[in-house]
């Protein structure tokens, strides 16, 4: 048989039918699961079967979320989490010991810059930034210690993109594990480990779930890595439920149409935002005036739901054009069906100093649109009321 296209994988991958023969795989809302005698709970739990012995460690809804992500990825495992950044952290807690060194890319979710800089020295794990317009400084920064190299591509909030194939190429020279948030992009879009990536991190919260309703989180990769993470995890217990596994999973099944109408919309509001009077910039990684837009043409199928742009005026008309906004949702979520707009200084990079945000390119007045599946009309006659 001829290899399945993205849309079937995602919407035939699923759990063999009970003896109810099911159309729509049923949820599994059970803590434990019993056996058969003696010798099966004693060889399930010495891992010598491989079934299911407790949720927290499996559960058949997480089993075939894993699963489709894995096929959509290209990885060979996976584990998922009760959200994104619990896959982070247990990730990267999973692999890394006392002394160990990162190289990250200095724009990244602040939550993970937080964990970078507040928590991970407390364990002596160091981490050294790059900035994402001198990839080539990467290598000097590297040193005996250094065991991870880290990005997210696009990044948030700016949408900058790295050339995922030149830091594979880093990392396989330098024996890294090269970690790569996909979040902005979704699986649909991007597959970092084509380019060299050993794992894959997602916020299931964002694009994958799609409506706003979850947390999650998940890690594909490698087995061998996947199998730290997962022995890590078993017993740190940041376990993704059941339900949200089967919403998860569920919503798969649309990632592709919801993503390329997100797509088409989110292109369309920057080319809008590009020639608006009251914008100093836009960003949007398909638009040609994007800095890395050969890149992302090379590794992106299209430029994802995130537009950021800067409003003229600086904070006190970036406040303006909140107060303004009536359609759209203010909010800290992305990759909702409801278009949402956020202002990064004041909340989700709060956290960072100003100096800090203004090298990543986050200024008072930046604007980050997660741009929804409403008619690009009305959402683009929001904005357009809303700057004035």
């Amino acid at each position: 048989m001829t290899k399945k296209k993205f849309e079937t994988n995602a919407i035939r991958t699923q759990l063999e039918r009970s003896q109810h023969l099911e159309h729509s795989v049923p949820l599994y809302l059970t803590s434990s699961y019993v056996f058969e005698d003696a010798e099966d709970m004693r060889a399930s739990f010495a891992e010598e079967k491989n079934r299911n012995v407790y949720s927290r460690y499996s559960n058949p809804n997480t089993s075939e979320f894993i699963e489709k992500v894995c096929q959509m990825e290209g990885a060979e495992a996976g584990f998922a989490f009760a959200s994104g950044m619990a896959a982070v952290f247990s990730t990267f807690a999973a692999l890394l010991e006392s002394g160990d060194h990162v190289v990250s890319c200095k724009s990244i979710f602040g939550s993970t810059h937080s964990l970078f800089v507040n928590f991970f020295p407390k364990w002596n794990i160091s981490t050294s930034y790059f900035n994402i317009d001198d990839v080539a400084s990467i290598e000097k920064l590297i040193t005996p210690k250094t065991k991870v190299l880290y990005a997210e591509s696009p990044t948030n909030p700016a949408v900058d993109v790295l050339d995922l194939e030149v830091l594979g190429a880093i990392a396989k020279k330098h024996n890294l594990i090269l970690i790569i948030d996909n979040c902005f992009a979704s699986p649909y879009l991007q597959q970092p480990i084509k380019f060299g990536a050993h794992l894959v991190i997602h916020s299931g919260t964002k694009l994958m779930d799609g409506q706003g309703r979850v947390l999650a989180g998940i890690t594909v990769g490698s087995a061998d890595l996947i199998d730290k993470v997962y022995r890590f995890s078993r017993i740190s217990g940041p376990a993704l439920s059941p339900f949200n596994a089967w919403v998860l999973s569920k919503s798969l099944e649309t990632l592709a149409v919801r993503v390329d109408r997100h797509c088409s919309n989110a292109l369309q509001l920057a080319e809008y935002l590009e020639n608006h009077p009251k914008v100093n910039w836009v960003k949007y990684p398909f638009l040609k005036s994007h800095p890395q837009h050969a890149i992302a043409i090379k590794q992106m199928k299209a430029g994802g739901c995130i537009v950021a742009f800067e409003v003229k005026g600086g904070l006190k008309a970036g406040q303006e054009f909140f107060d303004a906004i009536k359609l759209l949702s203010l909010s800290a979520n992305l990759g909702d069906s409801r278009s949402i707009v956020t202002h990064p200084a004041s909340t989700t990079h709060s956290k960072l100093t100003v100096e800090d945000r203004e090298s990543v390119g986050i200024t008072d007045g930046t604007v980050r649109v997660s741009v929804g599946l409403e008619h690009i009309d009305d959402i683009m006659a929001d904005i357009q009321q809303a700057l004035g």
